[in-house]
Parts: structure tokens; C-alpha cells; sequence
């Protein structure tokens, strides 16, 4: 099935919310899919095309400096939190 770009317009800004509630902190993938209550793999698509648009920053390397194998931890980008902050 395929969804509308209004549909995924709304689902980027569910998402965008998500991150900027938790900021400066990041979150995996499964966790924002949860929040949200959508598939992880639609989410995971739809965070590389906002990592397109330069809103959320991938992390990949864990707290040690080790890198992930097979997750990525997301935060919302500097850009976007400005925005964000501006707009409340």
C-alpha cells in the first residue's frame, strides 16, 4: 500500500517531535517506531529521507565508540532544534 506525501509530511513531523522531546539525547530506531506506533522499517526509511534534508543526525557509534553492527541511534539535528525552539 502506498501512503500520500501528506501522510508522510505528518508521520516526519511525528517524528520530528519525538526527537525534539528527548533532545539532546538520541534514539534508536524500534524506540521512535514504538513511540509513534508505526513499522521500523517505514521508519527507518523515512529517517534516511530526513537525514536528506538535513533534519536528524545518525549516530552511529555507541557511548564507548564502538560501532553499532546493526542499529542507529537518531537525534534531531542543530538545524531543525533551532527551528523548533524558535517556533514555541
Amino acid at each position: 500500500m502506498k501512503i500520500s506525501q501528506v501522510k508522510k509530511e505528518k508521520i516526519s513531523e511525528q517524528i520530528l517531535s519525538v526527537l525534539f522531546n528527548v533532545h539532546p539525547n538520541s534514539k534508536f530506531t524500534a524506540e521512535i517506531a514504538r513511540d509513534i506506533a508505526r513499522d521500523e522499517e517505514f521508519i527507518k526509511a523515512m529517517m534516511f529521507e530526513l537525514k536528506e534534508k538535513l533534519l536528524v543526525v545518525p549516530i552511529k557509534k555507541n557511548s564507548h565508540g564502538n560501532f553499532y553492527v546493526r542499529r542507529i541511534r537518531w537525534r534531531l539535528s542543530n538545524k531543525a532544534y533551532d527551528a523548533y525552539t524558535q517556533l514555541s
